[in-house]
Parts: structure tokens; C-alpha cells; sequence
């Protein structure tokens, strides 16, 4: 890899943060197509979101096809019951298929969003979220090979 491709590599990593975060005329600050993170005193549901893989080579999540209102803040508890590394990376999924992208090159790449967690087996974490936008995203793991594996479950808001 050429000296310049590392650099611009490094350089977009670094403003990745600035591009995820949605801003636009008007400002939301932190705000994305899919929300913003939510405030825990605020919680509208909880949602227990578990991760595993099958013996003939599945990844999935349990349960698929979620659905919220517009303005609702959910507190995703997600538990990691399978034998391998998984994440949780709420997103729409066009940004999800961007972030894949740079997980390809970049496999061991850490992240600290506060719209993904990423577990080990036998560990759980959470994410609060509010949907702000009325949509179709996704929450998808974005580990090598995962996504491809069918580790990827829609999320309507209405």
C-alpha cells in the first residue's frame, strides 16, 4: 500500500465521525438519519437483542424485524450467546455497507459509537437510542464475513 493511500485512509478515518454525525443546515449536532443517542432517564421500551451463530454457519440476531415510532427512545440490552465476536451497529444501511467497507480493510478497527457495541462471547452491553427520522435501518454486525452470514436485521420506524 502506497504511502499516500495510508494517509488518506487515516485522514477519512479521522473525519469519519464528523460525516457520521448528520449534520446539516440548521444543525442537530449529533443527530443521523437513524437518530441520536438516547437519554436513559427517558426510555420509552426495552428491546433484548441476542446474538449467535447455527451450526451450519449462520449469524443472526433474535429478534428480526423491529419496529418503533418516530420519537421513541428504546434501550437495545444486547447479549452476545454465540461462540464468536460480534457487534450491534444501528445504522441505515447504505452507511452500514460504508462501514463494512472500511472493516474489510481495516478488520481490527475499534470503534466507540454510541450506536454500536461490539462483545465478546458471553458479554452483553446496551445502546439507547432515540428514532428521530421515520425509516428502514438496520442494526448489523460489520465483522468480516458476519454481514454475508446474515447477520443483519431491518428496523422500521414509523
Amino acid at each position: 500500500m502506497s504511502r499516500l493511500t495510508i494517509l488518506t485512509t487515516i485522514t477519512l478515518l479521522l473525519a469519519a465521525p464528523a460525516f457520521a454525525a448528520g449534520s446539516h443546515e440548521g444543525g442537530h449536532g449529533d443527530e443521523m438519519a437513524v437518530g441520536k443517542p438516547g437519554d436513559a432517564s427517558h426510555i420509552d421500551r426495552t428491546v433484548e437483542v441476542t446474538m449467535t451463530e447455527t451450526d451450519d454457519g449462520q449469524m443472526l440476531y433474535a429478534p428480526r424485524d423491529v419496529s418503533f415510532t418516530k420519537g421513541e427512545t428504546v434501550k437495545f440490552v444486547i447479549t452476545n450467546a454465540g461462540q464468536q465476536e460480534h457487534e450491534f451497529v444501528l445504522d441505515t444501511p447504505e452507511k452500514n455497507q460504508e462501514h463494512k467497507g472500511l472493516m474489510e480493510e481495516f478488520p481490527e478497527m475499534e470503534h466507540a459509537d454510541p450506536n454500536a457495541v461490539r462483545l465478546v462471547p458471553g458479554a452483553s452491553g446496551e445502546v439507547i437510542w432515540t428514532f428521530a427520522n421515520a425509516g428502514t435501518f438496520e442494526y448489523a454486525c460489520l465483522i468480516l464475513g458476519h454481514y454475508e452470514s446474515g447477520m443483519f436485521s431491518p428496523v422500521v420506524v414509523n
